[in-house]
């Protein structure tokens, strides 16, 4: 079967593999589209375990069902997700699935840039769902980004009414406009430092969309009638963007830090100013089972509308020019690849 290993951004090569061989409670999966995410092509971060097939947002079809498998039939369309948590430890039984040590340690054998992949008895068990017949592939392949959102505004305690900023326009960003949107909220704001950038947050529901480096306290208080964001919510891994996070948060709210900083990098934290203000600094990883149902939901009954958000469409073959546009950014907001072409 042919695989796009990973190497580095710039370097993305098409190889033939072994079809991955199934054994008990697990699945074998034709790949029929795999969305390049932004953690992709965060070097610092993948690099050290290159060479290596990513991809982890994926739908497909179910080719081989292994012995003991009773929820799933081959010919069944579905979709997955690559990190599933024990359900046992402490951090799972008290919704911490984010630090579970099974879930950091879970994975698809080789990765959603190839045209089969092996799914493992536990991702089967729990963190494996039928894809409605309405639903296409290359929505589905959305399910696992965006239940990574939901989490992160639950996490963020987003309530109905709640004034949002959205830092950064990029496809977290978009996911996290249309999702607010989606949960009633109230006046959205977006930032970014492309003009292409804040036009799709526009397009996606922001009430207003401002350029990153013309933003301040100031302005978003004589947008909003004299408030500041109920919930901030950090999409970019520029340190400006937690810098500014701080200054636009009312009193009483949560600013979740979704993207990370590079390693290395540290913020300081205005303590006593925090305090006075008792504003909660969250932070979000992952999109457990219970996440992953509702973000299938969301797109199933189109209250989000994560097609719109795709920019192009790629073969296998092409995986390295995916990279290189989700890398550039500029009209990229999602690239989603066929493995099967």
């Amino acid at each position: 079967m042919r695989v796009a290993v990973y190497h580095s951004n710039s370097d993305v090569r098409v190889e033939q593999r072994p079809r991955p061989q199934i054994g008990p409670g697990e699945l074998l999966l034709s790949v029929r589209a795999s969305g390049i995410c932004g953690s992709d092509v965060m070097e610092w971060y993948r690099l050290p375990k290159a060479p290596l097939v990513l991809g982890h947002e994926i739908a497909g079809v179910v080719e081989e069902v292994g012995p003991g498998v009773d929820r799933f039939r081959r010919g069944d369309r579905v979709v997955a997700t690559h990190h599933v948590p024990c359900n046992t430890c402490r951090y799972c039984l008290t919704d911490r699935h984010n630090v579970c040590a099974t879930l950091h340690g879970t994975n698809f054998d080789p990765g959603g840039f190839s045209e089969l992949l092996r799914l493992p008895a536990i991702n089967v068990d729990r963190g494996t769902f039928r894809l409605p017949d309405h639903v296409t592939f290359e929505e589905g392949s959305f399910v696992e980004p965006l239940a990574c959102a939901v989490r992160g505004q639950r996490v963020a305690g987003l309530r109905a009414g709640d004034d949002v900023a959205v830092l950064g326009s990029g496809i977290s960003g978009i996911l996290h406009v249309q999702l607010a949107r989606a949960l009633g909220a109230g006046r959205i704001l977006a930032t970014d430092v492309s003009r292409q950038r804040l036009e799709m947050a526009r397009r996606n529901g922001a009430d207003a969309a401002i350029a990153a480096d013309e933003l301040s306290a100031d302005l978003l208080r004589r947008s909003n009638e004299g408030r500041l964001a109920d919930r901030v919510l950090v999409c970019t891994g520029a340190r400006r963007a937690f810098e500014q996070a701080l200054d636009l948060v009312e009193p009483g709210g949560t600013i979740l830090f979704f993207a990370p900083l590079e390693p290395g990098q540290t913020l300081p934290v205005p303590v006593n100013d925090l305090w006075k203000r008792n504003v909660s600094l969250v932070h979000s990883y992952a999109g457990p089972p219970a996440d992953m149902s509702q973000a299938l939901d969301l797109i199933a009954a189109r209250r989000v509308d994560v097609a719109s958000m795709i920019t192009h469409r790629l073969g296998l073959g092409q995986t390295g020019e995916g990279f290189r546009l989700t890398v550039e950014g500029g009209e990229s907001l999602k690239v989603v690849v066929d493995p099967q072409h």
